[in-house]
């Protein structure tokens, strides 16, 4: 009895299925079908991460390939870790609930020289200082982020509000106050994947720090 390939039952040697014309040709077809697909789906998440101005969740890149999810994170996973492999001038990081291409740190001093001062709008000393007690102590109100500071930092957390980089978090519920705390943009800036991956703040703290409760409490709703 012959089956579809014209062999018959317990047919061994030159006539094995494995090595017909046909079926060599069909395993070939397929390898190079699933290559294309490897390749067109790792060309694909470069061109979407390129033209992204904010990391993109897997979901979303999900239903624009319409592909598993699971696949496109896999992907991802592989094409971050080539990148890293070959040591190019760029990573694929990701940070704040996606994904985003950012230039290495070892050629900060590159990219910086090619910003140059000025096209950039850098924040002030006061800012960075205001940004980092809020990154540490969210949510926290302004007078507790004056009291740690010494000054008043009303106009600077204005700024870092506008900035987008703080936004509002409620407000306490023993004062009234309005909690600030930083935003999703504040951690693609830093390109961290969150806030416990912030660096420990213990080693830049002087070796007796007295963290008292503030004095007064700030006026309900400022």
């Amino acid at each position: 009895m012959q089956n579809g390939y014209g062999l018959r039952a317990g047919d061994t040697g030159a006539g094995d299925m494995s090595e017909t014309p046909a079926h060599a040709g069909f395993q070939a077809d397929a390898g190079q079908a699933g290559g294309q697909a490897a390749h067109g789906l790792r060309a694909s998440l470069e061109a979407i991460m390129l033209v992204a101005d904010e990391p993109v969740s897997e979901v979303v890149i999900a239903q624009v390939l319409e592909r598993p999810r699971a696949e496109v994170a896999g992907a991802l996973r592989e094409l971050a870790a080539s990148y890293a492999a070959e040591q190019r001038g760029f990573d694929l990081r990701e940070v704040a609930g996606g994904w985003r291409f950012y230039t290495r740190e070892e050629y900060a001093p590159v990219v910086e020289r090619f910003v140059r001062d000025g096209q950039e709008v850098r924040l002030t000393q006061a800012a960075l200082e205001t940004l980092a007690v809020v990154a540490y102590r969210q949510p926290v109100s302004r007078a507790r982020v004056s009291a740690v500071r010494g000054v008043s930092c009303d106009g600077v957390i204005r700024t870092l509000v506008l900035r987008g980089l703080v936004e509002e978090a409620g407000t306490d519920p023993e004062t009234g106050a309005i909690l600030f705390a930083t935003t999703g943009y504040f951690l693609e800036r830093l390109g961290l994947p969150g806030l416990d991956a912030l660096p420990e703040l213990a080693p830049f703290l002087p070796d007796h720090l007295d963290d008292e409760p503030d004095s007064g409490h700030e006026p309900a709703g400022s």
